[in-house]
């Protein structure tokens, strides 16, 4: 048997583990004082113990590094539920369940979410990053909005962004770190947001 496709696979295996390596420090370099204040793909670089150029070769870019470090999060943070919230059946229950999910998905790496959002308002390539993970709720939470007017007759056409705009808001991470503060944990906030967003859209019927 040839030694062709050992060596192929053991290069991939290779490439997967300076990969998992590169965003494994890339999140442990924001949750120190340093790495956040002075983060670059120089600093990742060293620190992983591998060339600059090789961080360019697996990610692209800054911004491409940045979002398969946002992909890991989404990941470890169980947003591939998200999915399934747009399948039952009762909008009262997706909507408690897109806030839950995101109240869980917000806690599980809360001071590198904390980090991330505070480096979009100072660093162009972050704000993209985080702008257009932000888009991607606020499509869901329209989605949710436009079923519950299907199921409930409101909020009413005309104010139908406004409401979209209350619940983006009420399910950012903001909202949910300023609920949650030093004592309260998802199971507590979750709630507490879902009560507010039906307080909400039943304000603008």
């Amino acid at each position: 048997m040839s030694p062709r496709p050992y060596r192929l696979g053991q290069r991939q295996a290779n490439t997967e583990q300076t990969r998992s390596r590169i965003i494994a420090t890339t999140r442990e370099l924001l949750m120190t004082h340093d790495g956040f204040t002075h983060f670059s793909i120089e600093l990742v670089a060293r620190q992983a113990d591998v060339a600059r150029m090789t961080v360019y070769h697996q990610f692209g870019s800054k911004i491409g590094l940045l979002e398969a470090l946002c992909d890991s999060l989404a990941a470890n943070g169980g947003m591939a539920q998200v999915a399934g919230t747009f399948q039952l059946p009762e909008p009262r229950d997706a909507l408690k369940q897109y806030i839950t999910i995101f109240g869980h998905f917000w806690h599980a790496d809360r001071l590198v979410t904390r980090r991330l959002r505070a480096l979009a308002g100072l660093d162009p390539e972050f704000e993209q990053v985080i702008h257009s993970r932000d888009e991607r709720r606020r499509r869901g939470v329209g989605v949710l909005v436009a079923r519950i007017q299907e199921r409930y007759g409101y909020p009413p056409p005309e104010k139908a962004e406004e409401a979209i705009d209350v619940l983006f808001t009420l399910t950012s991470f903001e909202c949910f770190d300023s609920l949650a503060g030093k004592t309260r944990n998802p199971e507590e906030v979750a709630p507490l947001v879902y009560k507010l967003a039906w307080i909400t859209l039943e304000q603008l019927s």
